[in-house]
């Protein structure tokens, strides 16, 4: 088990999200879990990049443990972010699940083709999104032990 409990370093989280109303359900959704965490959103995949990069307005980002990535976003969409994280010798290490609402099969293939780590579909129903989020956060936040900083 983690030992990342509340007392512990917080787990930084970067969700990387265009929707708002699904942001505001999994920062209520972590907040429940037993782990104390950092929740860092990028609204869409070029916001991600900077934040991962650290450039622009992001200089003092922090980096994330996990990543938690929905496919279909504006300007730079969540394929291209994934392809982008695992071809970077500095950022590949960091897990990355994928959280969207495609249940294609293609998207499935191509994120486990580009290195996702895991694939979460996102129900549409309130009370089971939160449920997934919760799963998620009981995975990989206690269970897993994630990569620290190289």
């Amino acid at each position: 088990m983690s030992d990342r409990t509340k007392d512990a370093a917080p787990v930084e989280i970067l969700l990387v999200e265009d929707n708002p109303g699904d942001v505001r359900l999994t920062k209520e959704a972590l907040k429940e879990g037993k782990v104390y965490s950092n929740l860092h959103w990028a609204k869409d995949g070029v916001e991600a990049l900077d934040f991962l990069r650290r450039k622009g307005n992001h200089r003092d980002a922090t980096r994330p443990d996990i990543i938690l990535l929905d496919l279909n976003l504006p300007k730079v969409d969540g394929r291209q972010v994934l392809a982008e994280i695992k071809q970077d010798e500095d950022l590949m290490r960091i897990p990355v699940v994928i959280l969207t609402t495609s249940k294609a099969e293609e998207d499935v293939l191509r994120s486990y083709e580009l290195h996702a780590n895991c694939y979460v579909t996102k129900p549409v129903d309130l009370e089971k999104f939160i449920a997934v989020v919760r799963s998620i956060d009981a995975f990989w936040l206690t269970v897993v032990t994630l990569p620290s900083e190289k």
